[in-house]
């Protein structure tokens, strides 16, 4: 009985270290735009052998964050390559709202500008050895959901594009024939900075391009449903809602099984 415990705690500290060893790789990787440098975070699970899918995280408006990168970590526990792409550039990381505000505003003027530097960051995702350079997504929250989407409009490509809580507006509908990739949109029902008209024109946008492409609405969400940073007073126009947070990772999970498979 005593050496049958001694095998069984063995075996037990056997299973503990294998699983410590499938830690998660964490570092950040500078890349280069015109002569410019920015700094994105990448993170994968160094059990998993050979190529496997990557992410190209968009972040919201705040920059590479701590929120952003820790999404990019859940990603990553999933068995994907996730890279948290730098929109803003080296060392540009907004101190409060009204700076994101402004560096977030200029972007939106100028979406040539904001797929490019989304393109840039593909193009580092997509030199990772981890990466199976054929089975590539992007994804993005408030900001990010609407860089993710641009990248999509400059024709990348990728096999999927998932909004979170991102703008849907459609400037320019005419380059929406550019799409190669399934876009998912996940929308709170309630989210006051996406009116009517912009998600009519988004999704006629998408249609009259014959694009492959979903909206999901989630009831009694608004904006920013999926951070908890955001409080719960949904009269504020932003706020988190847990099961909005949790569908809505399902929802993504099923897609990119879906286009990866």
């Amino acid at each position: 009985m005593i050496i049958r415990l001694i095998l069984v705690a063995m075996g037990a500290t056997c299973i503990i270290l294998t699983k410590a060893q499938a830690a998660l790789v964490k570092k950040d990787l500078e890349y280069h735009l015109a002569g410019r440098p920015y700094v994105g975070y990448l993170v994968y699970d160094d059990a998993i052998k050979g190529p496997r899918p990557g992410l190209l995280v968009a972040h919201n408006w705040l920059g590479v964050s701590d929120e952003v990168k820790s999404k990019a970590d859940q990603m990553a526990a999933l068995g994907y390559v996730a890279f948290a792409v730098d929109i803003y550039g080296k060392g540009v990381r907004p101190s409060n709202t009204e700076e994101a505000g402004k560096l977030a505003g200029n972007f939106k003027k100028d979406r040539v500008m904001l797929r490019a530097r989304m393109q840039e960051g593909l193009a580092a995702l997509s030199k990772q050895p981890q990466v199976d350079k054929k089975r590539i997504a992007a994804l993005g929250y408030c900001f990010g959901g609407t860089a993710a989407i641009e990248l999509a409009r400059a024709g990348a490509d990728i096999k999927g594009v998932i909004s979170f809580h991102g703008g849907l507006d459609d400037p320019q509908p005419e380059i929406n024939r550019r799409i190669k990739a399934k876009i998912l949109a996940l929308h709170g029902a309630d989210d006051p900075y996406v009116d009517a008209k912009d998600l009519q024109a988004f999704e006629d946008g998408l249609r009259g391009a014959k694009v492959d492409w979903q909206v999901v609405r989630y009831g009694n969400a608004v904006h920013s449903f999926t951070d908890k940073s955001s409080g719960t007073d949904n009269s504020k126009g932003v706020a988190y809602n847990a099961e909005a947070d949790r569908r809505s990772w399902q929802a993504m999970q099923g897609f990119l099984t879906e286009i990866f498979k």
